[in-house]
């Protein structure tokens, strides 16, 4: 094994409920939304760019009993994460609309991000389902 692996290895794996693993999703995104507002403006590429990484380490860091949630927390997490970068005027009905027009331009972020979370938990449960098929 090569040593940089190894203190990694090390490590312990942070196993999250399903509840844990929205909750991590959410406040993350809704941080790096705080972030993203502060340091640039408005709608901003960046916000859907972090999405990946907080999609991929929900999925990897949700226990394997829930699996099947983090494909369907990630996208809550990305829609009320944008709520701070989303923008419009100061009524609730302009806010509304910059929701909804920030969702609309960071839709491929976030079917990427919803993408890459089934794909890693459609292979650890492939994996699971292997080991437990060779220990039988």
């Amino acid at each position: 094994m090569p040593p940089a692996v190894q203190p990694l290895r090390r490590m312990p794996k942070p196993r999250l409920t399903g509840l844990g693993g929205g909750l991590f999703a959410l406040a993350s995104m809704f941080l790096l939304a705080c972030v993203c507002r502060l340091l640039f403006d408005e709608s901003v590429p960046a916000y859907g760019l972090l999405f990946l990484p907080v999609s991929a380490a929900t999925a990897l860091w949700v226990r394997p009993a829930d699996l099947v949630t983090a494909p369907i927390s990630v996208p809550i997490a990305f829609a009320v994460g944008v709520l701070p970068i989303a923008g419009g005027s100061e009524s609730f009905g302009g806010h509304v609309m910059g929701v909804v027009t920030a969702l609309a331009l960071h839709a491929g972020w976030l079917y990427g991000g919803t993408l890459v979370a089934g794909l890693i938990v459609t292979v650890r449960k492939v994996m699971i389902m292997s080991r437990r098929r060779s220990r039988r």
